[in-house]
């Protein structure tokens, strides 16, 4: 998945210290990132502070093999060698390992919650960074702000040998399963029972937990569940939000292009015949 970047390790832990010339450096506009790719090597490259031309204002962001990466502010002109990808073009581009594609997420995640608090949500004063830990400090009513991450669910929902496989009615094109928000008040089991009725008309048993991932494009951990339908198995698709909602035997399903998501890598489980390891004894109460 794409946060498997072993034996690199993502550090983000916050420090309030400045760029060096070397420091690795994010730069963001609108959706786009500023980098170039390295079609030998099927990498991400990104600027670093020496490539600049003029001073910019920077936040740290993270750490991975002792390279400092930071957030930069207010720059939107191309760098020679360099130019602007769009986020989810991004996920299309070939890699022979996801660091670079894990730190372009990691730090657009830290960009938009940036961007978005740039004044106080209680009295619209402008924010400051905080200088000890990663926040942004309201200096007129003392509001603090930490990042937002949005709590969401992948459900692998199984009939036999058949998988619950849908697409969605715009965006992302490929092979994707049941997912949604969580909501207020509620677990994440009641999340996978609601998300499921709501989006093909099926209710579930034996909800069980599988895996999390963090997906900064879209601020979520996603947290994978298997369950299996009960009862009526007839989908009634929303069609609202899906554009396809079918039973796939397992070796018909085609997975995704890529091994970034959780959503693929439960498809491929499912596929191989390993998820039955995966299901409680019994039913877990919604």
């Amino acid at each position: 998945m794409i946060q498997d970047i072993a034996p690199s390790r993502l550090i983000n832990h916050f420090e309030n210290k400045k760029p060096s010339a070397e420091s690795v450096m994010m730069c963001f506009r609108e959706n786009g990132l500023l980098a170039s790719y390295d079609g030998e090597k099927r990498a991400l490259v990104f600027p670093r502070m020496r490539d600049f031309q003029q001073s910019v204002s920077a936040v740290f962001l993270f750490t991975i093999d002792r390279e400092d990466y930071f957030l930069a502010f207010g720059h939107a002109d191309a760098i020679h060698g360099y130019s602007y990808y769009g986020i989810r073009e991004i996920r299309e581009l070939k890699y022979d390992r996801n660091v670079g594609i894990f730190a372009a997420y990691s730090a657009y995640h830290l960009w938009k919650w940036y961007t978005a608090n740039r004044y106080c949500g209680a009295c619209g004063a402008k924010t400051a960074h905080d200088a000890a830990e990663r926040a942004v400090l309201c200096p007129s009513c003392g509001t603090k702000v930490y990042p937002r991450i949005n709590p969401a669910v992948i459900i692998g929902v199984t009939n036999g040998d058949q998988l619950l496989l849908t697409k969605y009615k715009t965006g992302f094109s490929h092979n994707a399963l049941v997912a949604g928000f969580t909501e207020f008040g509620e677990t994440l089991e009641e999340t996978v029972a609601r998300e499921v009725m709501e989006e093909v008309g099926l209710r579930v048993k034996h909800i069980r937990y599988y895996k999390s991932q963090p997906w900064g494009i879209a601020a979520d951990i996603l947290a994978g569940f298997f369950c299996q339908v009960d009862g009526d198995d007839t989908i009634r698709m929303d069609s609202g939000e899906l554009k396809y909602a079918e039973w796939v035997r397992r070796e018909d399903i085609i997975l995704q292009p890529n091994n970034f998501s959780l959503t693929n890598e439960m498809m491929k489980l499912f596929k191989e015949n390993k998820v039955k390891q995966f299901y409680l004894q019994e039913e877990m109460p919604c």
